[in-house]
C-alpha cells in the first residue's frame, strides 16, 4: 500500500482505515510512505510494517519542467526500493492511494502485479493534465475505487467502467456521537456567542479565504460570531499563512478570528462550533471532515459541487452555498445564526443520515470486497 503523506487528514485517514481493515480480514500488509509522522506512528501500532521511501508525489507545484524531471528522477529512485521489498516478501497486489501517487502503477504493471488505485480527486483543469490521468489511470489499474459519485462522474469519460467502484467513505463515529468537552472555555468563549467554524488542509482550494470573505459579510450585521479556522499546509506551502493573515487584517476580522492550526483533537473543535462550513472553491471529492461535522450533530453548510452535495442529500441535510458569491452564501448562513431551532434540526437529520448511509461497516465490507481474488478471475 502507498501513500503520498504521513498526515492524519482526510484521504490519510481513510488510508489507514483501508490497511487496518485489510490487515483484519487476514491479507498481509506493507506500506509504503514519503515520510515519517502520525499516520506512520498509527500504522506501527497496529504491527503493520512501514518503510520510508520519496514516492515522487505528484503535486501542482511541479506542473514545470524543472518540476517533471525531478519527479521522474525521485521515482527512478523509489521503484528500486520498492522492488526490492515486493520480491523479499512475495507481494502480489499494490495498492496506491490518491492520484497524486504514480509509482505505484508503474511497478505493478512492469512486474504483472494486480494494482488498486484509490481516487479521492476530482480533476478538471488543465484539461491536458486531467486527459493524460484518466488515460493513464485506465491502463495501469486493475480496478479503480472513487469516493463518491462525483468522482466517478470525473473519471468515467477516461476509464473504463467496468474498472471503476463507487466506495463511500465511513469512519469510526464514536468520538464524534460521545460527549466532549469543548474548547469554549479555553479560548474564553461566551456561551451565548454564535461560532461558525471550518477544519481543512490549508491550500488555495479548500477556500480558507473564501470561508474570511463570507465572515467580512456575516460580520458586519452580526455582533456577538466568531469564526474558527483549523488546519495546517502542506510543507513548503507556508506562506499561506501570511496570505490567510493578510486576508484577516484587510476585513477587519482580527479580533473575530481564531486560526488554531493543526489540531489532533477535532471532536473538541466540533465541539466547540455552532455552524460547520466547507467553503471549497473547487469540488472536494468526499471530505471526511463533513462526516465528522454530521456525526456530531452539527449543522453543515457546504458550498454546491463535489461530493458535499451527494453527503447532505442534495441539502435535505444540510445547507448548500455558491461557492463564488460570498454574498449570497453569507445571507444563507445568517438563517442558521438567526434560528437555532433550524440548527439543531439541521444537525439532527445531518447525523441520521452519516449514520445510516455512511458506516464504517459498509465501507469495510465493500473495500474487502475489491481485494478477494475473485473479483478478478
Amino acid at each position: 500500500m502507498l501513500h503520498g503523506s504521513s498526515d492524519l487528514y482526510g484521504a490519510s485517514r481513510i488510508f489507514l482505515i483501508s490497511a487496518r481493515s485489510l490487515k483484519e480480514q487476514g491479507h498481509k500488509i506493507y506500506v509504503c510512505l514519503s515520510e515519517e509522522g502520525p499516520l506512520s506512528e498509527a500504522l506501527r501500532k497496529l504491527q503493520i510494517p512501514v518503510k520510508v521511501v520519496r514516492l515522487g508525489v505528484i503535486r501542482r507545484k511541479y506542473f514545470t519542467l524543472p518540476g517533471v524531471f525531478n519527479r521522474f528522477q525521485v521515482m527512478r529512485k523509489a521503484n528500486y526500493s520498492i522492488n526490492q521489498w515486493i520480491e523479499a516478501e512475495q507481494i502480489d497486489t499494490l495498492y496506491s492511494n490518491t492520484a497524486a501517487v504514480w509509482i505505484g502503477a508503474w511497478v505493478a504493471k512492469k512486474k504483472n502485479l494486480r494494482h488498486i488505485w484509490h481516487l479521492h480527486e476530482i480533476i478538471t483543469s488543465p484539461s491536458w493534465f486531467k486527459n493524460f490521468m484518466g488515460k493513464m489511470v485506465n491502463r495501469y489499474s486493475d480496478k479503480v475505487i472513487v469516493v463518491s459519485q462525483a468522482v466517478y462522474d470525473n473519471w468515467a469519460t477516461s476509464v473504463n467502467n467496468n474498472k471503476l467502484v463507487r466506495i463511500y467513505n465511513g469512519i469510526d463515529y464514536e468520538n464524534y456521537t460521545e460527549p466532549v468537552i469543548s474548547l469554549r472555555d479555553g479560548l474564553n468563549i461566551s456561551p451565548n456567542t454564535c461560532v461558525i467554524g471550518m477544519i481543512g488542509r490549508v491550500n488555495p482550494w479548500k477556500g480558507q479565504t473564501y470561508f474570511l470573505k463570507i465572515a467580512e459579510y456575516l460580520n458586519k450585521n452580526f455582533l456577538d460570531l466568531l469564526f474558527i479556522l483549523a488546519g495546517d499546509t502542506f510543507p513548503g506551502e507556508e506562506y499561506l499563512y501570511e496570505v490567510i493573515k493578510g486576508k484577516i487584517k484587510s476585513y477587519q476580522l482580527e479580533d473575530r478570528v481564531i486560526d488554531l492550526g493543526f489540531r489532533d483533537d477535532i471532536p473538541r473543535v466540533l465541539a466547540t462550533i455552532d455552524i460547520f462550513v466547507l467553503p471549497s472553491v473547487l469540488p472536494d471529492p468526499f471530505p471526511t471532515v463533513v462526516l465528522e461535522a454530521m456525526a456530531s450533530g452539527k449543522p453543515v453548510v457546504a458550498t454546491q459541487h463535489g461530493g458535499a452535495v451527494e453527503m447532505l442529500d442534495e441539502g435535505k441535510a444540510g445547507m448548500l452555498i455558491p461557492w463564488d458569491d460570498p454574498k449570497t452564501a453569507a445571507s444563507q448562513i445568517a438563517k442558521l445564526i438567526e434560528n437555532k431551532a433550524l440548527r439543531n434540526e439541521l444537525g439532527e437529520k445531518a447525523k441520521n443520515r452519516v449514520l445510516n448511509h455512511f458506516s464504517l461497516t459498509s465501507f469495510k465490507k465493500n473495500l474487502n470486497g475489491v481485494f478477494e481474488k475473485e473479483q478478478y478471475n
